[in-house]
């Protein structure tokens, strides 16, 4: 069997893990995204806590890639290779920080939110597919 329909499937799977673990920590909800930032009100410390869960995951997932020969499903790990800190890096930062603090959104949460039926973050999606064309068509390499 070709390697091509084990990627999607298991991108599939993990798409899936991802927003269950989503759905089952109240990250698709703005609310509580809201009131993690609102550090100097009804402040909801329970983000840091899947934030800090979600890098133990990617640390112990880079430790184990290091290990490794090359991934399950390619022949190669396609990693990085700049690691300079510039402006468009800043910038794309501040940008994903504004949206996320307005929206009370990121690409992950809001995409579950939509497989989930939620109508709440159409707007957010939308917004961000033409921020990510326009990035594509006007700056993209």
């Amino acid at each position: 069997m070709s390697r091509v329909p084990w990627r999607i499937a298991t991108a599939l799977a993990s798409g899936a893990v991802f927003g269950f673990g989503l759905s089952l920590s109240g990250m698709l909800n703005p609310a509580r995204v809201h009131a993690f930032l609102d550090i100097f009100g009804a402040w909801d410390p329970s983000l840091a806590f899947v934030l800090g869960g979600a890098v133990i995951v990617a640390l112990l997932g880079v430790r184990i890639m290091h290990r490794l020969p090359h991934p399950v499903l390619d022949d190669r790990f396609h990693l990085p290779t700049n690691r300079r800190i510039d402006v468009p890096l800043v910038l794309g930062s501040a940008l994903f920080g504004i949206g996320w603090g307005l929206g009370g959104f990121c690409p992950g949460p809001a995409l579950a939110s939509l497989s989930m039926g939620m109508t709440s973050p159409l707007i957010f999606v939308g917004a961000m597919l033409v921020g990510m064309l326009a990035y594509d068509r006007l700056l993209g390499k």
